[in-house]
């Protein structure tokens, strides 16, 4: 099957996710009072078929496959879509599924663009342990930034179907919203945590001389999303910031995440070597 790419397997995994966020449109409609398994068991198959993908390509380049938009952006997708299958086996967590789909499939669309997928220069060394260190605990960072940022999406939900007092929110299975924003806050920290050991580590790791770390454009980029994720964490704990403005700045930070995250890996020169 050599004629089966990883694009091939990358276009499967976005058709399935396609399939999860149709029947995610249709649990909406109901109020999620039906079973989840059937969007649960879409969204794995989309995982499965995604996994393949970049398993393909990292063994056809034998580095991490994050050298170019298009990998950079497939790789953050594998990410979330795999925290979500993990988190979504939990009780008060199954609704996830109905709620990461759309963006797997919106950002999966985008992903398929021929120009974010351009001939590889010299490769990347991933080999040491360090590096995998690194990039492990950033894309996990990034797995738990995007589901706060879900969670935090299903609490403004919630929080506008109360406020106009429609029967949706009285009807839905959705956790309450006291319990979104509890886990939108706990996902954000474990995400924090992760993003500062993977920013840490990757201050360690060898790079070519005379290039500065901090004068990266990818090392800034991260630099800045630490703090505003320390801002918004900061504000909530210790100074009172309303759960409201909290999780809108949550789901608005990962916005911004994905769509500045391929733009400042390319022009970054440790990861583009």
């Amino acid at each position: 099957m050599a004629w089966f790419t990883d694009r091939h397997f990358f276009l499967l995994a976005v058709a399935f996710y396609g399939l999860s966020t149709l029947y995610s449109v249709f649990l909406w409609r109901k109020g999620f009072r039906r079973d989840e398994w059937v969007n649960y068991f879409l969204l794995a198959a989309g995982v499965a078929l995604h996994t393949l993908a970049m398993t393909e390509r990292g063994l056809t380049l034998h580095s991490c496959p994050v050298n170019n938009l298009y990998e950079a952006t497939t790789f953050l997708l594998w990410a979330l879509g795999l925290a979500c299958l993990i988190y979504s086996l939990l009780p008060r967590f199954k609704f996830l599924a109905a709620f990461t789909a759309p963006v797997l499939f919106t950002v999966g669309i985008f992903a398929l663009m021929p120009s974010l997928d351009p001939p590889h220069g010299p490769k990347p060394d991933f080999s040491n342990w360090l590096r995998s260190l690194h990039a492990a605990t950033i894309l996990q960072s990034y797995g738990a930034f995007g589901l706060a940022a879900v969670a935090a999406g299903m609490f403004l939900m919630q929080q506008h179907d109360l406020k106009f007092h429609k029967l949706r929110a009285l009807l839905s299975l959705l956790p309450s919203i006291q319990r979104l924003e509890l886990i939108t806050l706990r996902l954000t920290l474990v995400g924090f945590v992760l993003f500062t050991t993977g920013l840490v580590t990757g201050a360690q790791l060898p790079r070519p001389a005379g290039d500065a770390y901090l004068a990266d454009p990818k090392v800034l980029w991260s630099a800045l999303l630490w703090l505003v994720y320390l801002e918004l964490i900061v504000a909530r704990l210790f100074f009172g910031r309303s759960t409201r403005r909290f999780t809108l700045g949550v789901a608005i930070t990962f916005v911004f995440l994905l769509l500045t995250f391929g733009i400042t890996n390319h022009f970054s020169g440790l990861h583009n070597p």
